[in-house]
């Protein structure tokens, strides 16, 4: 009989392409994951893994019985929620998904709150961004997710997927002391022409909005400075390189060099909570989604004192 938790471990590596990345999602090492597709090889008495370069590629049958393993997993689930179901009280392992300024800015207390009231469940976080959770909750890596959109740049949900509201994050416009809109009450999009600016790397949502608003308002898009995290967009305003469009959520305190500017019309980005619509009974999840409404105002509110 094939042994799940080796299936699991297979469908982690060929959702996330790496051996390294599939034990991280797990909460495991390399080396055990390694350890239980070895097993499963031999259980198998075929070949899963290939080296391809400093990585690993699926053969043909581990493509075939990741498959397989995929709906085992999603039986399991189906077997859990009825469970918990029948409880009707939040239990067992709940894996979560969020993109870093919500890591930062909202969980934290969500899940001090959870870990309080729920001493059954065992909540999980993961710093992933939103256009990769997505995809993380539809194969069943994790069971929430944390994502955002914006108005000219939605993230696409795919069938199968339920999603909730948790609040609207609002975002200013950052400028260097000195700068001319730094004595602004605001400063319209038609007015960002030909300024250098800083944001985060191609791919990830805030870029693509940055990169739409600015041509909408026609102009051509400058970047200058690509990073991460907002703490170091910040730090690169803040040393006179450039300006940036910043969300308030887990944004941290500005710095002295720093002027934060309204924009008008204010952008905001919407955030929501996604699951899989078959485990949308589990009292983990209707909870876990409650609680996020629920600290979404505290935190907003400290991010815009």
């Amino acid at each position: 009989m094939l042994d799940l938790q080796r299936l699991r471990a297979l469908h982690a590596v060929s959702v996330h392409g790496t051996v390294g990345a599939a034990a991280t999602a797990l909460g495991y090492t390399p080396s055990a994951v390694s350890q239980q597709i070895a097993k499963l090889e031999r259980e198998t008495r075929t070949v899963l893994l290939e080296r391809e370069g400093r990585g690993v590629r699926l053969t043909p049958e581990a493509h075939q019985l990741a498959a397989t393993a995929q709906e085992l997993l999603a039986i399991v689930e189906r077997a859990e929620t009825e469970l918990e179901e029948r409880r009707g009280l939040p239990a067992g392992r709940l894996t979560v998904a969020a993109f870093a300024s919500a890591a930062r800015g909202l969980l934290p207390s969500v899940l001090a709150a959870l870990a309080a009231r729920h001493p059954a469940l065992d909540a999980r976080l993961s710093e992933v961004d939103p256009h990769l959770s997505v995809d993380l909750v539809t194969k069943g890596m994790v069971d929430l997710a944390v994502v955002h959109d914006w108005d000219i740049a939605p993230l696409p949900v795919p069938p199968g997927i339920e999603q909730a509201v948790i609040g609207d994050d609002l975002c200013d416009l950052l400028v260097p002391v000195g700068h001319p809109f730094a004595g602004r009450s605001c400063v319209r999009r038609e007015e960002l022409g030909g300024e250098r600016w800083v944001c985060q790397p191609p791919g990830r949502v805030c870029h693509e909005w940055l990169v739409r608003t600015l041509r909408a308002a026609g102009h051509k898009p400058d970047l200058v400075h690509q990073a991460e995290e907002n703490p170091t967009l910040v730090a690169l305003v803040a040393a006179g390189l450039g300006i940036a469009l910043i969300p308030r959520l887990g944004r941290g305190p500005l710095s002295e060099g720093v002027v934060e500017v309204p924009l008008d019309p204010m952008p905001v980005r919407r955030l929501y909570a996604l699951w899989r619509t078959g485990a949308a009974r589990r009292p983990t999840i209707a909870e876990t989604v409650r609680s996020l409404q629920e600290f979404w105002p505290e935190a907003a509110a400290h991010e815009s004192r």
